[in-house]
Order: C-alpha cells, then structure tokens, then sequence
C-alpha cells in the first residue's frame, strides 16, 4: 500500500513514516502544500494523510483540487483543529477520516485499516497518474499535461494494463490476454504498432509517453 503523507511538523511527520514503515507501507512525504498537491497529482497513492496547516498550499485546498480533479484517494486529515465544525468542512469537501491532534500511532493504524476494509474507492471512478499522464478507467480517457489524447479502443486498454502495474515488465502475451482475452491474440507486432501510435498522439503535444521496451522481455512503465 502506497501512502503520501503531507504534515509539516518534521518531527510528527518522521515519527508517523517510522511507523509505516514497520507496518509494510511505501511511503511518500512533504511538509510543503504545494509539492504535495504536485506529487498528489503525478502519483496514484492508496492513502493520503494531510495535514491542514501547511505552507504555500492549505490542506483543505489541496483536498478540494485533488477531489475536483477525480483523484480518488483515501484521505485521513490529521488537524490541532478539533472542532465540529472543522471536522464537518473536512468531510465534505472530500476526506474519508479526520484526526484531531494529538493521536496515538495505534489510532492512526486503526482508521488506515478501516478504510482499507471499505473496498476500493476507484473501482467506480478510477485515475491512474503516471509522470504528467492522468488515465480515466471510468470515461476511457487519456489526458497528458491538460490535452486530451484521443486513443482506439485497443490502444487505451494497452496504455490501461502497463500503467496499472506500473513496476512490472510485462511481456507480449501478458498484455495480449488482458486486451482481447484467452480466445483472441495480439501479435508482439500489433502491440508495438499501437504503442507506436500512442507515442506519436503524446509526441504530438510535447509528451513523452512512459512506456518503454525491454528488449527480449516486453514493457514497463517508466517515470524517468
């Protein structure tokens, strides 16, 4: 599980990645709003745990523009402000949990896997975020620094299966079975030809699309 953790305290913020690190997590952190919308949005993360009060960026903006913009991440806002009415603004505009400082470590742990327990929030409205390429699975769409890049069928769902295991090398046959199943086969050549094609589409607005090939292997997504 992939957590960015966005808390300004550097000691609380080092003392909370300790924590999940022993726990298993990878975990991203920042104690700047701004980098941590960035990194919000160029990366998919299974949690976010966001601090309100931060420089350059306030916790509850960065929410409100992640969520406007379909990130769909779990978010457990840790906040001083322990109001009702700052708990219920947190809510709505998009966290899944809110924290009142201080909190136990235990506690912290308890609410990720609570909300781990509630299934999938992507599974009705899903973004992929590699590099600059945000990829729709709910609309089938690929957009690439604010264009949209207007993919066939067959092309979105091979970008779809490579950046949804974005640390894997998969090979010709792996992709051909997840495009057009068991009964049906795309060539290596067919796959290249439509990599290709996608290529051309991201070159066309200045992108760089993040897939590359390993000879004799297949492909991988890269974010370098």
């Amino acid at each position: 599980m992939k957590v960015l953790l966005i808390e300004d305290s550097e000691a609380l913020r080092r003392g909370i990645r300790v924590g999940l690190d022993h726990l298993g997590y990878t975990v991203d952190e920042t104690g700047d709003g701004s980098e941590g919308l960035s990194m919000a949005l160029i990366n998919a993360y299974d949690f976010i745990i966001l601090d309100l009060m931060l420089p350059s960026v306030d916790g509850l903006s960065l929410l409100k523009s992640i969520r406007k913009l379909g990130n769909q991440s779990k978010v457990i806002i840790l906040s001083a402000k322990s109001q009702a009415e700052d708990r219920v603004a947190g809510l709505l505009a998009g966290a899944d949990d809110y924290l009142s400082k201080p909190f136990s470590f235990d506690e912290l742990q308890a609410r990720l896997i609570c909300l781990g327990r509630r299934g999938d929030l992507n599974q009705q409205f899903k973004t992929i975020c590699i590099a600059d390429f945000v990829l729709d699975t709910n609309n089938k769409s690929l957009h690439a620094d604010g264009h949209y890049i207007d993919l066939t069928k067959n092309e979105f769902k091979i970008v779809e299966y490579l950046f949804s295991n974005p640390k894997q090398v998969l090979n010709p046959e792996q992709i051909s079975e997840a495009v057009v199943g068991s009964f049906n086969h795309l060539s290596k050549n067919t796959i290249e030809a439509h990599l290709s094609s996608v290529r051309k589409k991201a070159k066309a607005i200045g992108m760089i699309l993040p897939i590359k090939n390993k000879r004799g292997f297949g492909y991988f997504v890269s974010e370098n």
